[in-house]
């Protein structure tokens, strides 16, 4: 027994979407296809992230999500390929050209096919739905948008596009200001808004809520949507006992000016959600979670494997 559900364990009715980022919550997401019946999630993912390098276009969020799913992730990073080899980084590098973003080799398929892909007019919706066909996924993976987006984060060194903080400069930077480059420009597409209409459960995953689901609510239309949907709508902390379990969203309550605690993200999310998920170690918050018009959840919510990221699943699934 491994611990994973049968066909007769599944939520036969429920349609659920899922507002994520990477890691975080490509992991919820691997629990909540694994708790629903095929077809019925939809993931609809930041695309903030989004860039380009040596001309392809490059979508960390959507690609986390899509491994992920697809059980092809490695593990033990969460981000990339399993098994992934490195030829075509080390060649580039030995040519002087950018290597501190590392995309593997098999990695590279998919930003090929992609990039090519564009190119000839396909949106970015429509991209990814190949791509999660083509390694068996029914579930809907949705960028929050098919414009380009950009997320830029100001520090005492000036502006920095996301990836340029995150990875080459390793989060060290001070955030001050966060902001999406091209939000105005960009609209919610027919598939996120007939998934949110047919939903019975909107869930925010445990992902930052500043770089990872402010840019989503942000995309002129969806939050209308959000707010006309009638799906009970759900917020899982990402900070746990005052800590963020990955990712820089601890440092970022704290530069921007907000409370370093679970309470702090739900503040965060009041108006938006009607149920917030605690972990087991911040309890005593659900008071004053519910002081801010929100039923409050204390769940067991680090997701170390399969077995807890169902078992999170399943709990935000029932009423």
């Amino acid at each position: 027994m491994n611990g994973l559900p049968g066909p007769e364990d599944k939520n036969p009715a429920s349609r659920c979407v899922l507002l994520s980022g990477g890691v975080g919550g490509a992991r919820m997401a691997e629990g909540l296809q694994r708790a629903l019946a095929p077809g019925r999630l939809s993931v609809l993912v930041n695309t903030g992230d989004d860039f380009e390098l040596l001309g392809l276009r490059v979508c960390p969020d959507l690609d986390t999500v899509l491994y992920t799913l697809a059980d092809r992730a490695n593990p033990d990073q969460g981000w990339g390929l399993r098994d992934e080899t490195w030829e075509c980084m080390q060649a580039l590098a030995e040519l002087g050209a950018p290597s501190w973003f590392r995309l593997g080799d098999r990695d590279l398929a998919t930003h090929l096919v992609r990039t090519e892909a564009l190119k000839r007019g396909r949106s970015l919706t429509g991209v990814m739905a190949d791509l999660a066909r083509a390694l068996g996924l029914e579930t809907r993976i949705l960028p929050m948008c098919d414009e380009a987006v950009r997320t830029r984060v100001r520090t005492r060194e000036g502006l920095l596009d996301f990836q340029d903080y995150f990875v080459r400069r390793g989060q060290r930077d001070r955030v001050l200001e966060v902001e999406f480059a091209g939000i105005r420009q960009a609209q919610a597409t027919r598939e996120v808004q007939e998934a949110l209409a047919q939903a019975d459960l909107v869930v925010l995953a445990p992902s930052n809520p500043f770089v990872s689901i402010a840019p989503i609510l942000q995309v002129p239309g969806l939050r209308r949507s959000l707010e006309e949907s009638a799906a009970r709508t759900i917020a899982v902390s990402p900070i746990v006992g005052g800590r963020a379990l990955k990712g820089p969203a601890a440092a970022m309550l704290e530069s921007l000016g907000h409370e370093l605690s679970a309470l702090g993200v739900a503040r965060l999310y009041s108006g938006v959600v009607d149920e917030f998920v605690l972990d087991l170690e911040d309890e005593r918050l659900a008071p004053a979670v519910a002081s801010l018009g929100m039923r409050p959840r204390v769940l067991p919510t680090v997701m170390s494997g399969p077995p807890e990221r169902l078992a999170l699943a399943r709990a935000l699934i029932r009423p």
